[in-house]
């Protein structure tokens, strides 16, 4: 049989009032802006800096790189030249390593030479903000590390500490020596005394210096005791910020490796997960964020200082001169609050502002009333864990950590003033060297060591890989998708797969805005948004069959199709970002960065798959009055069918 066609009564037009239609076409203009950045393929490259933030760059140092890769017989695409850092484009990534080796040699040990991928986006996309979208590690290939933070061995300084200053506080308070000792005992202090007198009389001097440690008094072959423990809140506490701060010195730190995207983060009580996407040299990596550094302020010796508490250091730039320094330290990095850089007003010089806590700042002051004129210098203290493998009698194997220490000046000041809580350094050669000190001081210094226990390094290829399989899946599943829309909605299928198309693009533009970095999970949430974006417009023409069916006219069927799925849509959606976003709160590492997608997705899945699909069908349809059928495939009715084309 034939099949009918449905002509309904003319019905009102369907059409946006200027200002929607403007907004939607900016809307898909900012998309296409955004998303058009991620088809310009990053070069691969090596950036060539110097070990210390004040160190410059000059031609003469790019001609000997260019020359050693030339005689290497690697291509290079171009060069570029800044006093900071010298980047040089390869032509194939497989040289980078190649790259990199012969640069090193050629220009010593003295400059880091990083992996990276230089971006080829043209300045206009740049200067607006668009730039392409960051690459995870699965996708970019590079380096994982799981660290773990040997809590225990700032615990046992922490405990040396607190019994340096009873010492001090104790004879501060006239006591006579032979009347008390001080002893340190693993993480606990022990206090002796002859009697009880003494012992009420130190407890002043106790609660001082150790009010957040739990105390025990206790008598013992005539002694009178008093022991001091960290309480479980303390060692929380102490636990909590050691690896926090580590994940901030650690996140600075990787950033001399160049790497576009990297990612530190704490993972359980005590362990720091470290990827660096596009770094495929774990050997400098290793180098990099393995070291253990803390700082040490400590006055200059002059003739008064006994040859016994001297020592003498080298500077970290210059190791021919030295300085000697006295043995007994002032105060360390840990107990630096904040530091930042800024020029002097009255001297237009370079210096670095430091905030101190309480604690630190009265052994500052302490130190430094009586000794104005007096030079003091900084003291960076690194050190490098190296691991080893130990076989057990029993067979098994024991990973061994060996702490190996380095220690250098990185300045040296004369005390103009008794110093507190705040002080400044000055006399600093250059605006870069100012700025690497105050982030030495920052977050420069580890609070614990950290030791590696887990490595991974994944390839250029197998990451290219990846993408090829996640692109193609999309392209596939996009592809299927839009043969099934037209075949059964025709032209109604056409405006789906043109909206879903822009739900695409708008999400890719989102990302690359927002600078979130695509994982292999991400991929998967993005195909995922396609199957929820097509479904709310399959829910739109079913309505509108509906209303066609209950006997519509085509302008009244569209406007109802899509006033009554509206609310639909959005309900569903609304779950559904919810759990995406239980997912962006408590997940960590992959599923964060399918979390991400997936509720960008829903978003953009919500503009496309309503507002630019009625634009599409009000361009179409909107502005014809008499509107005798549509488009949208088979219509089915009771007892006949009815076709609208």
């Amino acid at each position: 049989m034939v099949p009918q066609v449905f002509r309904g009564k003319s019905g009102m037009p369907n059409r946006y009032p200027l200002w929607k239609n403007i907004l939607v076409v900016l809307i898909l203009a900012m998309g296409v802006i955004y998303a058009v950045p991620n088809l310009y393929h990053p070069d691969p490259a090596i950036q060539i800096t110097g070990e210390s933030g004040g160190t410059e760059m000059t031609p003469v140092m790019q001609e000997q790189a260019v020359a050693a890769l030339q005689q290497a017989q690697i291509d290079i695409k171009a060069t570029e030249f800044s006093k900071g850092s010298i980047l040089i484009r390869l032509v194939s990534r497989e040289q980078q390593l190649a790259a990199k080796d012969a640069v090193e040699k050629a220009l010593g040990g003295d400059f880091i030479v990083a992996l990276n991928l230089a971006s080829t986006t043209p300045a206009w996309l740049t200067s607006i903000g668009a730039k392409p979208m960051k690459l995870g590690l699965d996708l970019a290939g590079g380096v994982h590390f799981l660290l773990e933070v040997d809590t225990s061995t700032m615990l046992a300084k922490k405990v040396e500490a607190v019994a340096a200053d009873l010492r001090r506080e104790l004879r501060d308070a006239n006591l006579p020596s032979r009347q008390w000792s001080v002893k340190q005992d693993g993480k606990t202090v022990v206090l002796r005394f002859p009697d009880e007198a003494n012992r009420s009389a130190a407890m002043t001097a106790v609660r001082k210096v150790a009010g957040d440690m739990t105390r025990t008094t206790s008598e013992k072959d005539g002694q009178f005791l008093v022991s001091l423990t960290l309480s479980e809140q303390a060692l929380n506490e102490l636990e909590g910020y050691a690896v926090s701060q580590n994940v901030v010195a650690l996140r600075n730190r990787v950033n001399a490796l160049g790497v576009a995207e990297p990612l530190v983060q704490k993972q359980g009580r005590n362990r720091i997960v470290v990827e660096l996407p596009g770094v495929q040299d774990a050997a400098q990596a290793k180098r990099i964020i393995g070291k253990t550094a803390n700082l040490e302020f400590r006055l200059v010796a002059n003739a008064e200082t006994p040859p016994s508490q001297r020592e003498k250091f080298s500077f970290r730039n210059e190791p021919s001169r030295e300085v000697e320094l006295e043995e007994s330290v002032i105060v360390t990095g840990d107990q630096v609050t904040s530091a930042n850089n800024q020029v002097d007003p009255e001297t237009g010089t370079q210096q670095v502002n430091i905030t101190l806590d309480s604690s630190g700042g009265q052994k500052m002051n302490r130190a430094t009333r009586n000794n104005i004129g007096r030079p003091m210098g900084v003291l960076f203290i690194e050190t490098k864990a190296e691991s080893s493998r130990q076989r057990n009698a029993d067979g098994t194997e024991t990973i061994v950590h060996t702490p190996k220490t380095e220690k250098s000046l990185i300045n040296v000041a004369t005390i103009q003033s008794a110093l507190g809580v705040q002080f400044r350094i000055t006399g600093l050669d250059s605006q870069a060297e100012a700025h690497e000190l105050a982030l030495l001081l920052r977050a420069g210094a580890l609070a614990a060591p950290v030791y590696i226990i887990e490595e991974r390094t994944i390839g250029p290829s197998l990451g290219a890989a990846n993408i090829s399989r996640g692109f193609h899946s999309t392209l596939w599943g996009f592809a299927a998708i839009a043969v099934f829309m037209i075949i059964y909605y025709q032209m109604f299928g056409v405006v789906s797969v043109t909206a879903l198309a822009s739900n695409l693009v708008l999400l890719v533009a989102a990302l690359a805005a927002l600078q979130a970095t695509l994982s292999l999970p991400g991929i998967a949430a993005i195909a995922l948004t396609l199957g929820m974006a097509i479904d709310a417009n399959v829910l739109i023409n079913e309505r509108i069959r509906e209303e066609l069916r209950g006997g519509a006219n085509p302008q009244a069927a569209i406007m109802a199709g899509y006033d009554r799925a509206f609310s639909t849509i959005v309900d569903s959606n609304v779950t559904t970002f919810i759990a995406g976003l239980m997912l962006l709160l408590f997940g960590t590492g992959p599923v964060r960065g399918f979390a991400v997608v997936h509720c960008l997705g829903i978003l953009t899945s919500i503009v496309s798959s309503v507002f630019i699909s009625r634009a599409l069908v009000n361009w179409i349809y909107g502005s014809r009055r008499q509107l005798a059928s549509l488009s949208i495939g088979q219509v089915w009715k009771a007892g006949i069918t009815v076709a609208h084309r």
